[in-house]
């Protein structure tokens, strides 16, 4: 993965963490890749034969694990934002990146307790619910450099942008694969002289290199032009966390459009969720149960084995399991809540709080989603 190809010395310049798992979850393939590249005569940034005088990020190939420069690591900005065509290399997901654009979100984190005097007192049979007052938090819109997507264990899929597709079938998609939403705690920046540092097959249609800008990448127009016509679907206004037992569920959800079947109307939702092992203590996910809540009058309850047909072990050496799914209602709002099942290494069992989030749509969208040919 790339995020393993930092050198040692840069992990202190990053506290993503006050434990640095989070990049050394990453190091296995990285430690292959150097040991490939030793027996090839390949001087290694990680081990030091390379002699760099700058810290710089490498990248294995996957067929031959051959180690490659892929540009110089910049200091990761504590204040401010990044600006379109930053590249950068997730922190916790190793891939290789850019910033299309840069999204503000209201951040509602449950596990900061909001002042007394901002304290409600909880109506009986809240079971611990509170009031949690949203905070501005900056997320961006990348594009996935598709040499690193199989690599990428920690997720169930490569990420990308779903639509409802554009005909009468209320229950078709259509995803643009390689696009995902990042925290700015996320990203470790880097710089590159290459003119065409990541491959997908949007990034010339949405990037052109202009060598006097810093970053050096710029945005063409038909990225401003997407981005303004497919805004109502591409936005996330709101993501919402809460640490149980130390453990970390983040949910975004989006809107995605109403479609109308069998005379009725049914409202569409993308949710993205993230678990984080913030302890160390080896667990893996095992069953979810969900309820949702209609605005209609309804209240559906979900039970499953694990996520998405998947799992995952949440540990040290990898902290993090990402997927997305959806959720459909024949209303124009409702809510959805519930827990995570998370097994010990003994066999022991606890319950994982997902945050209550809305599902709210947007009446005043005239036009569907657009796609990407143009």
């Amino acid at each position: 993965m790339a995020a393993c190809v930092i050198r040692r010395g840069l992990l202190s310049a990053v506290n993503k963490y006050s434990k640095p798992s989070s990049l050394r979850a990453l190091s296995a393939e990285l430690s292959r890749g150097a040991e490939a590249g030793r027996r090839r005569g390949v001087p290694c940034c990680v081990c030091g034969g390379a002699g760099l005088q700058q810290q710089r990020f490498m990248s294995s190939r996957p067929e031959g694990k051959v180690l490659e420069t892929v540009g110089v690591f910049e200091a990761p900005k504590q204040h401010g934002k990044y600006e379109t065509g930053q590249l950068f290399l997730h922190s916790v997901f190793g891939y290789r990146g850019i910033v299309l654009f840069p999204w503000h979100a209201r951040l509602y984190d449950r596990d900061v307790t909001p002042p007394s005097s901002d304290s409600k007192p909880e109506p009986p049979g809240a079971h611990g619910s509170k009031e949690v007052k949203g905070k501005t938090h900056t997320y961006y819109q990348v594009l996935i450099d598709t040499r690193d997507c199989p690599h990428i264990s920690q997720r169930s899929q490569t990420e990308a942008v779903t639509f409802l597709a554009n005909h009468d079938d209320s229950r078709a998609l259509y995803a643009i694969p390689g696009l995902d939403y990042v925290s700015h705690e996320d990203i470790l920046p880097y710089n590159s002289i290459d003119q065409v540092p990541i491959q997908h097959e949007l990034f010339e249609r949405f990037l052109m290199f202009n060598p006097s800008k810093v970053p050096p990448f710029v945005p063409r127009d038909t990225l401003r032009a997407w981005q303004e016509k497919n805004h109502p679907w591409l936005e996330l206004s709101d993501v919402h966390r809460e640490t149980t037992e130390n453990i970390r569920v983040t949910v975004i959800p989006f809107y995605m459009g109403m479609r109308e079947a069998q005379n009725s109307h049914v409202y569409w939702w993308r949710y993205c969720i993230r678990l984080e092992n913030m302890g160390d203590e080896v667990v893996q996910l095992r069953e979810r149960h969900w309820r949702i809540f209609s605005l209609s009058g309804t209240l559906e309850t979900v039970r499953g084995r694990g996520v998405v047909g998947r799992e995952p072990v949440l540990s040290k050496e990898q902290p993090a399991f990402q997927y997305s799914s959806h959720v459909s209602l024949q209303a124009p709002s409702g809510h959805m809540w519930g827990t995570f099942r998370i097994e010990r290494t003994d066999g022991s069992h606890f319950d994982v709080r997902i945050p209550p989030f809305s599902l709210e749509s947007n009446k005043d969208d005239k036009s569907p989603p657009a796609g990407y040919n143009w």
